[in-house]
C-alpha cells in the first residue's frame, strides 16, 4: 500500500527525564538489525499521575504530534524479526497503563474501572508487571475477525508485549525488539495475544532466536508468566484466565504470522475498510487514509480541554523494593528480613 511505506522509518526510544528522546546516528555493524537510520521521537506529558486526566503524548523528529497506534512503523527497515514496540508498563510497576485506543493520537493513559485508577495486584512472588510491558504500533486484534488456531475473536487492542530483558525500561520509550514466542491468552472469550520479545540493545540479546532460548537462558521466566497471566485478575474476583492450546508457548514463526495477520487486520482498520467501532484512528503518517490530519489538527486535539482540569487522584503507586532479587510480595502488616533488620511497613494497594 503506497501510503504506508512512508512509515518504513525506525523508531527508538530512551528516557531523558520527563521526555523520551531518540537521536540515534547511522553507524555499520555485522550484526542484523545494528544499521540505525537518525530518528527521533519524545513524549509530552499532560496531567500529573496518578490522575484520570494524566496523558502521555508522542511526537515526531519533527517535533510533531502522532499516534503511537498508528504513526510509529511497525517494521524495523526490512529485517523479518525486527519490530517497534512502545513500552507501557515498566518492570516491577503496578499502574495499568495503556495506549488510549479510543482517543485522538491514542496517547497513554492509565485505566479506569468503576471510576477508578486501575493497578495490578502482586502476584506472590512478584512485584508488579514481570516484564517490560507494551504493545506492536500498526497491530489490531480484530473484535469481529474469529481466530482460527483459537477459535475466538480479537480484544481490540494492538498486539500485546512482554519484553524479557534485563533492563527496566520507562514508560514511552520505543524500543526494537526481536519477537521469541507467544502465548494464547482467552479473556472472557476474546483472543489476547502476548507476545514473547527481547530487546535487540539487551545485552542478552544475541543469545535469544526462539522460544526455547527462553526456557535455555532464563529457565522459570516461561512458567512464571503463565502462572502470573492465569491469576493477574483474581484479586479483583474474577476467575482464573484461561488459554489456547493448553497454555503452550507457541514459536516465533508462529508469532510471526499472528503479527502479520494483526498489521493487515490494523491496515483495513486505518483504511476504514472494516468496522473499527470506537477506534480513534486519527493519524499523522497514513496519507490515502481518511483519519489523516494535519500538524494543526493534532495540536489541536492535544491543546483540548479533554486533558485538563482532571481533579488529582491522591492515591500513588507503592514504590518497589527488591531484596537480592527477591520481590516481596505487599500485604498488609509489616515484613521483617534478615533477621528483622531492616523493617519494611507497607500497605495493601
Amino acid at each position: 500500500m503506497r501510503a504506508l511505506s512512508p512509515l518504513l522509518r525506525i523508531g527508538w526510544g530512551c528516557r531523558a527525564g520527563p521526555l523520551v528522546i531518540a537521536l540515534l546516528p547511522r553507524v555499520a555493524s555485522a550484526r542484523p538489525g545494528s544499521r540505525r537510520t537518525m530518528a527521533l521521537y519524545r513524549t509530552e506529558e499532560r496531567g500529573q499521575p496518578p490522575s484520570p486526566g494524566y496523558r502521555l503524548f508522542f511526537k515526531n523528529e519533527a517535533g510533531h504530534y502522532i499516534s503511537p497506534f498508528h504513526d510509529i512503523p511497525l517494521k524495523v527497515e526490512s529485517i523479518e524479526n525486527l519490530f517497534n514496540m512502545v513500552v507501557e508498563v515498566p518492570r516491577w510497576t503496578n499502574a495499568k497503563m495503556e495506549i488510549a485506543t479510543k482517543e485522538p493520537l491514542n496517547p497513554i493513559k492509565q485505566d479506569i474501572k468503576d471510576g477508578k485508577l486501575r493497578y495490578v495486584a502482586n502476584i506472590f512472588p512478584h512485584k508488579g508487571y514481570i516484564w517490560n510491558y507494551g504493545a506492536l504500533p500498526q497491530t489490531w486484534e480484530d473484535p469481529h475477525r474469529k481466530d482460527k488456531s483459537t477459535d475466538c475473536c480479537g480484544d481490540d487492542d494492538p498486539i500485546d508485549v512482554c519484553e524479557i530483558g534485563s533492563k527496566v525500561l520507562s514508560r514511552g520509550e520505543v524500543i526494537r525488539v526481536k519477537i521469541l514466542g507467544i502465548l494464547a491468552l482467552i479473556d472472557q472469550g476474546e483472543t489476547d495475544w502476548k507476545l514473547i520479545a527481547i530487546n535487540v540493545n539487551d545485552p542478552e540479546a544475541s543469545k535469544f532466536h526462539d522460544i526455547d532460548d527462553v526456557k535455555k537462558y532464563k529457565p522459570g521466566y516461561l512458567e512464571a508468566t503463565l502462572n502470573w497471566l492465569r491469576f493477574y485478575k483474581v484479586p479483583e474476583g474474577k476467575p482464573e484466565n484461561q488459554f489456547a492450546f493448553n497454555g503452550e508457548f507457541k514459536n516465533k514463526a508462529f508469532a510471526l504470522e499472528v503479527i502479520k495477520s494483526a498489521h493487515e487486520c490494523w491496515k483495513a482498520l486505518v483504511m476504514k475498510k472494516c468496522d473499527g467501532g470506537a477506534i480513534n484512528c486519527t493519524n499523522m503518517q497514513v496519507r490515502d487514509s481518511p483519519f489523516h490530519c494535519t500538524q494543526e489538527e493534532a495540536r489541536a486535539f492535544v491543546e483540548s480541554d479533554k486533558t485538563k482540569g482532571q481533579k488529582l487522584c491522591l492515591r500513588r503507586e507503592p514504590r518497589p523494593f527488591i531484596v537480592d532479587h527477591l520481590l516481596v510480595p505487599q500485604d498488609p502488616g509489616i515484613l521483617c528480613l534478615d533477621s528483622c533488620r531492616p523493617i519494611f511497613r507497607y500497605h495493601l494497594q
